[in-house]
């Protein structure tokens, strides 16, 4: 039997069994097959949204051994790592910087695999795979975003140029409920924690936690007009549809997590996070009415709540946001990867990247020195 590797290219994911698929991912939810053919069925990623899928796979025989979410981008709408500076650049000089090449989930700005693959040797073919393949189609770059760290070392030996930048994160020091984690903070933000708890028990609302069966479909279309609201309201369409989060709940409902605030029986505002692992993951959130202090109640407190509750390592609020500091999530670093045909912009990138890179590496050290936890003495 020839062992030897091979590769293919699927422009669609089932063809590709979903138990291999999934065996590789690991446990976090926005990887699994039925998610990713959620976002393709629905047309909330496919090449009438700008993003038309082309999965790479490696295999020995009939043993997927290794693959990745790879698409074919005619924008950069929904990436989160922006490169609007580079394909202005592009055009200013009269190249093509659309289509690209993108390597991530649609939509989420979650670090975690992106090379999925059972051996570093495996790893590390794919990320040269991936650059052949863009060379070989002629696209202007091919970018990885949110790589996890065995992903971004195979990158980096492959040549891809490495970005920082900068998420903020909670992590769940042993805390035994929500007043010990609240203690550990300094006085000051403790207090105004307090205070906007106070505002938002004011207005008469109090909050449910739902999981998997408990989450009904009046639950469902409560939080989709939250969410919608939300895009609505920053003037732009939502970039998923009430028909995506349907087929994903029903795929994997133990995963959505639906935090509900409450006056009586009626729904005020909702954020929906995803389960997988030992985390928690903040994904999406609206109100149907504004109150002070709601928003990071029920995106950041319950959830941190919520945790604790369940013993859950970690809550990842999403993307950007210093505000988020105030209630106990910390600076962590995050990646992306890079790989850019044209070798003089390649050279320009590279140079950018290597002072922008000086820029965060400050940035985070003036974040940690306004830490909002108890220095502790000595």
């Amino acid at each position: 039997m020839d062992s030897s590797p091979r590769l293919t290219l699927e422009t669609d994911l089932r063809r590709i069994d979903a138990r291999a698929w999934d065996a590789l991912a690991g446990d976090q939810p926005f990887l699994k097959h039925a998610f990713l053919c959620a976002l393709h069925d629905t047309g909330c990623a496919s090449p009438r949204s700008g993003w038309s899928p082309h999965y790479l796979a490696l295999w020995r025989g009939d043993t997927l051994a290794a693959a990745c979410p790879l698409y074919l981008k005619s924008h950069s709408r929904g990436e989160y790592v922006f490169d609007y500076a580079w394909a202005d650049a592009f055009e200013r000089h009269g190249l093509r910087y659309y289509p690209k090449l993108l390597c991530a989930v649609p939509f989420t700005p979650v670090t975690g695999p992106r090379l999925l693959a059972a051996s570093d040797a495996d790893r590390l073919r794919l990320a040269h795979a991936m650059a052949a393949f863009a060379e070989e189609t002629g696209v202007s770059s091919l970018h990885v975003l949110f790589p996890a760290e065995a992903d971004r070392l195979a990158l980096e030996s492959a040549g891809f140029l490495l970005r920082e930048s900068v998420q903020f994160h909670w992590r769940n020091a042993g805390y035994a409920d929500l007043d010990a984690f609240l203690a550990a903070m300094s006085h000051d933000k403790r207090k105004k924690i307090r205070q906007d708890r106070k505002k938002v028990a004011a207005a008469g609302l109090a909050f449910r936690w739902l999981r998997g069966a408990q989450i009904g479909p009046a639950e469902l279309d409560f939080f989709y007009a939250c969410y919608q609201g939300t895009y609505f309201n920053h003037g732009n369409p939502p970039y998923l549809s009430r028909e995506f989060f349907a087929r994903a709940f029903r795929a994997d409902p133990d995963a959505f997590v639906l935090i509900l605030a409450c006056r009586g029986e009626q729904p005020v505002a909702a954020a929906l996070n995803l389960a997988g692992g030992d985390a928690l993951y903040g994904r999406y959130w609206g109100a149907a009415e504004y109150v002070p202090g709601l928003h990071f109640e029920t995106c950041y407190l319950q959830s941190i709540a919520y945790c604790i509750a369940h013993g859950l390592a970690r809550f990842e609020g999403g993307a950007q946001g210093e505000h988020k500091m105030a209630r106990g999530l910390l600076p962590t670093p995050t990646w992306s990867a890079h790989w850019i045909a044209d070798r003089r912009f390649a050279a320009a990138i590279e140079d950018f990247l290597e002072r922008e890179t000086a820029a965060v590496a400050g940035y985070l050290g003036e974040l940690e020195a306004h830490t909002p936890f108890k220095r502790r003495a000595g």
